[in-house]
């Protein structure tokens, strides 16, 4: 018979659902008053809070999406990918204000560029079902301005005993609020990236910012691409090297990153193996275009 420990092992992820529109193949960047073509395109379904999902239901953990989305062709047609990536969608909101919601992604080599629209408020109607979820163990928040929205969404998860992480994601206009740290207070695990931590902390040398951020937070992850990635608690610094692997859109690594560490670690692993699983996962999301995509080869 299971326990209630083994059966409270789920992963509740939230965040805004976007479709994904990839062009791949570029020289360059657009710019003003001139036409450039790309030799590859994706549709895919996009944003942190299914990125980070589809990667945990890849690994086996259990996930369910607490999201809003729209009734419009462009959410249908991701709504499909959502389903057969095998993440748990009975916490999403259906709503025509929610959609469509889009990001084009231009990629040039290993960078990428960004042009989103959201779509209606980030808060479901379902979010107080999703927190009563009686399998859940740990709430995945993909980008700080849905806690920006939802200011009391750590609390609540707390008071259901759920630990939590928050990837503070890129937004130009909130990664400078000087109230950012003092918002995320009592998340478990936090998980920038190096532009991110530079934004939010002031120093581009990553053992600074982490010695910054470190004191507002149990366990901080610090992504950095080609770089590897960071930890740091209690004082302690761990850094792991990346992976050499074949690069084709790095859109979604973050978001895979996340999934790995945090399966690891709600698996009890040591922070350095949990690093590693951080970066194994990452790694994977980058051969494909999508941050998703490569999943649905079952690779």
């Amino acid at each position: 018979m299971m326990t209630h420990a083994e059966k409270r092992s789920a992963v509740l992820s939230i965040g805004r659902i976007y479709c994904d529109l990839i062009f791949t193949g570029l020289g360059h960047l657009p710019v003003l008053g001139r036409e450039i073509y790309a030799s590859g395109m994706e549709i895919a379904a996009g944003g942190g809070a299914f990125i980070a999902a589809a990667h945990l239901a890849h690994a086996g953990r259990k996930v369910a999406l607490a999201a809003r989305l729209g009734t419009d062709s462009l959410s249908t047609g991701v709504e499909e990918q959502i389903r057969d990536s095998g993440v748990d969608l009975r916490f999403i909101e259906h709503a025509d204000d929610a959609g469509p919601q889009v990001t084009v992604a231009a990629v040039v080599g290993q960078d990428r560029a960004f042009l989103t629209r959201r779509a209606g408020p980030a808060l479901p109607a379902t979010l107080d079902a999703a927190l009563d979820w009686d399998e859940a163990r740990h709430l995945h928040i993909a980008e700080y301005a849905t806690l920006h929205e939802i200011p009391d969404l750590v609390s609540r998860a707390k008071e259901k005993g759920l630990t939590v992480s928050l990837d503070p994601s890129w937004d130009a206009t909130l990664i400078y609020d000087r109230g950012l740290l003092q918002a995320c207070e009592g998340v478990d695990l936090f998980l920038p990236n190096l532009e991110e931590a530079e934004a939010i902390t002031g120093s581009a040398d990553p053992e600074a910012a982490l010695a910054k951020l470190s004191p507002a937070f149990p366990l901080v992850l610090l992504k950095g691409g080609a770089k590897g990635a960071w930890a740091m608690s209690n004082g302690r610094m761990l850094h792991a090297p990346a992976e050499t692997v074949p690069v084709i859109d790095t859109t979604g690594a973050g978001d895979a990153f996340n999934a790995g560490f945090i399966d690891a670690w709600l698996n009890e692993a040591s922070e350095d193996a949990c690093l590693k699983a951080g970066i194994r996962f990452g790694s994977r999301a980058v051969q494909a275009a999508g941050g998703a995509k490569l999943l649905a080869s079952g690779d």
